[in-house]
């Protein structure tokens, strides 16, 4: 009985630690400020032979990829690489913290993708709190507001959920796929097609630095160990070992974690309302989508 425990302990713990390393992603990419094209190209690129090496390994033990699984996983890095390119861009124009709040409504999404495409029932709950997400993320944006942090919170907002609606089906495809069991297989697929997509990308709005200086590419780095390689990681495999709703109550660590982060590094003061707007994304996002 003791080990049992010992383990969900260790599951717990290994979760809270890859969602809270996830949410310094997008502090360190306001830190890195560069383009979005350089940002996700670095992140993918660099993340890509570390994962690439233990594919090796998993392919060894668990066979390759059949060709739809292959082909649904490149699917799934074209999304990836949006998901990045629209992210990064919201940063700066509507803040750290926030982004990374809005980002987090394919809590909301993902289901409702299930029910529109394979009919996939889902309770009264989950559809009550689909406008008390909308108006969250209204209040989130500041659009109702003047002069709210950020460069330009309404295109923040709006590339923000962009983002979540390429994150939302990149999830979704992998779980329509049922491609949970060669995991580090389908990620390198996955950061292979989002390096290209991002360097195309990149070269075709001209907005890609080969050659960033020392601190960008210093925060780069970093936001490919903590966010692509250990955030991640620690995601994929402590979650299956846990219920749905545990594993998202600490998944919401990832966005509060942000919103701290943010205001703690990048001297980030969203005002009253987007913090009410934040809070009700989150509350209306677990309460529509955790078991009981």
């Amino acid at each position: 009985m003791e080990t049992i425990e010992r383990t969900d302990i260790r599951w717990h713990i290994g979760l809270a630690i890859g969602a809270l390393c996830v949410s310094a992603s997008a502090v360190l990419l306001g830190l890195a400020d560069t383009t979005p094209a350089t940002a996700t190209v670095a992140r993918s690129a660099l993340a890509l032979p570390v994962v690439a090496a233990l594919a090796f390994f998993e392919r060894r033990h668990n066979g390759g990829l059949g060709s739809r699984k292959y082909l649904s996983a490149v699917v799934c890095g074209v999304l990836f690489a949006g998901d990045m390119l629209w992210w990064t861009q919201s940063i700066p124009e509507v803040g750290a913290g926030l982004s990374t709040v809005l980002v987090n409504i394919q809590v909301a999404i993902v289901p409702l993708l299930a029910y529109l495409v394979d009919r996939e029932r889902s309770g009264p709950r989950f559809l009550w709190s689909l406008p008390v997400i909308l108006v969250g993320v209204l209040l989130a944006g500041g659009i109702f507001e003047h002069a709210v942090g950020g460069t330009n919170p309404t295109w923040g907002t709006v590339h923000a959920v962009a983002a979540a609606l390429c994150y939302s089906g990149f999830l979704f495809l992998l779980r329509r796929g049922g491609q949970g069991g060669r995991p580090l297989q389908t990620y390198a697929v996955v950061l292979a097609s989002s390096t290209v997509v991002a360097v195309a990308v990149g070269f075709a709005s001209r907005s890609l630095d080969i050659s960033p200086g020392s601190p960008t590419a210093g925060w780069l780095i970093a936001v490919t160990v903590t966010g692509q390689l250990l955030g991640w990681l620690l995601v994929a495999f402590c979650t299956p070992r846990l219920p749905s709703d545990v594993g998202s109550a600490l998944l919401l660590l990832t966005p509060i974690g942000a919103v701290v982060l943010g205001s703690w590094v990048l001297a980030e003061r969203p005002s009253a309302w987007q913090l009410a707007g934040c809070a009700l994304v989150l509350v209306a996002s677990y309460a529509g989508t955790a078991r009981r």
